[in-house]
């Protein structure tokens, strides 16, 4: 096996889904005292959010609260509960290729996710195509903007500065 060509840097983001974004908002919001700081809705990815942030820049983690639009569309982002979690990565483009190259399965291909940032899905479960999925986990791969790079490889920078030590 080659050599990696990204690095998992952390944690971006933790998606929960439930039938009713008020409740969830009420214990994680009201209760708990995370701040709701945006929302997101999407016709074509069935999702009405809610996006809370814990911690502060570059360093913090968006808690994003998920109920579907409609309840009978898929995809279903209440079921399972715990979503999916996402990574902040170096590299998006180049984890994309080869994690692919290697027989990962992915949910669609490199998009702008609901924080603006360039994202990809690894499927839950592989087939026959791509063995490799989450093992029943999605998981969001999500490409970390310089500061967040900086912050979390301090001496480094993003694609296209200096290069990243591997």
């Amino acid at each position: 096996m080659s050599e990696r060509p990204f690095t998992v840097l952390g944690i971006q983001q933790i998606a929960i889904g439930g039938s009713d974004t008020r409740r969830l908002t009420r214990l994680w919001a009201h209760t708990l005292g995370v701040p709701v700081t945006g929302d997101y809705r999407s016709e074509d990815e069935n999702v009405d959010e809610v996006i809370l942030t814990l911690g502060a820049p570059p360093h913090h983690c968006e808690i994003d609260l998920m109920q579907p639009l409609d309840p009978d569309a898929r995809p279903r982002v209440d079921r399972p509960a715990l979503n999916h979690i996402g990574l902040w990565v170096d590299d998006l483009l180049a984890a994309h290729a080869w994690l692919d190259a290697r027989g990962v399965r992915f949910a669609g291909g490199i998009r702008k996710g609901a924080a603006g940032h360039d994202v990809c899905f690894i499927h839950p479960k592989g087939d026959e195509t791509a063995p490799l999925g989450g093992e029943g986990v999605l998981i969001e791969l999500v490409q970390a903007p310089p500061e967040v790079v900086a912050a979390l490889r301090p001496g480094t920078s993003a694609p296209g500065g200096t290069p990243l030590p591997r």
